[in-house]
C-alpha cells in the first residue's frame, strides 16, 4: 500500500488573501477549528500562516490586528507538496526542517493541509 500525504491531509482548507486582516484569519480559525491557513496572492500560494504566528504578533505591545494583514507576516515561501508526495518524504522534510505544516497542492489550487497533527494520524494508522 502506498502511503501518499493526500491520503492523510486535511482536504479542501480554508485559505486567505494576503491582504486579510490577522483578526479576519484568527476569526476563521476559530470558526473552522483550523491552525494553519495557506495565504494567496492573485490566487497563487505565497505562504502559510499559523495561529499561533499570529497569536504571538496580535499580543505584541501596539498592535491592532484589526489593522495588520496576513501578509506582513510571511516568513518565506511555504513546503508545498502534490498529493501524490509520498508520506515518508512529506514527513522527514518537516521533521528536518521543523515544519508545522505542508500545503497540497494540484498544480496551482490548493487541496489541503497536511500539518503534525495529520502525520500523528497517520502514523497511528500505519502502526495499526
Amino acid at each position: 500500500m502506498t502511503h501518499t500525504v493526500g491520503r492523510y491531509m486535511t482536504p479542501s482548507p480554508v485559505v486567505v488573501e494576503r491582504n486579510t486582516t490577522m483578526a479576519h484569519a484568527l476569526r476563521i480559525m476559530n470558526e473552522q477549528g483550523f491552525r494553519h491557513l495557506p495565504v494567496l496572492a492573485a490566487g497563487k500560494l505565497v505562504g502559510v500562516v499559523s495561529e499561533r504566528e499570529l497569536r504571538i504578533v496580535e499580543n505584541m505591545h501596539g498592535v491592532d490586528s484589526g489593522m495588520c494583514v496576513v501578509g506582513d507576516f510571511l516568513l518565506g515561501a511555504p513546503y508545498a507538496v502534490g498529493p501524490e508526495t509520498p508520506l515518508r518524504e512529506v514527513s522527514l522534510a518537516m521533521a528536518d526542517h521543523k515544519l508545522g505544516s505542508a500545503v497540497v497542492v494540484d498544480g496551482e489550487k490548493v487541496v489541503g493541509v497536511f500539518t503534525t497533527t495529520d502525520a500523528l494520524r497517520a502514523l497511528a494508522a500505519v502502526l495499526g
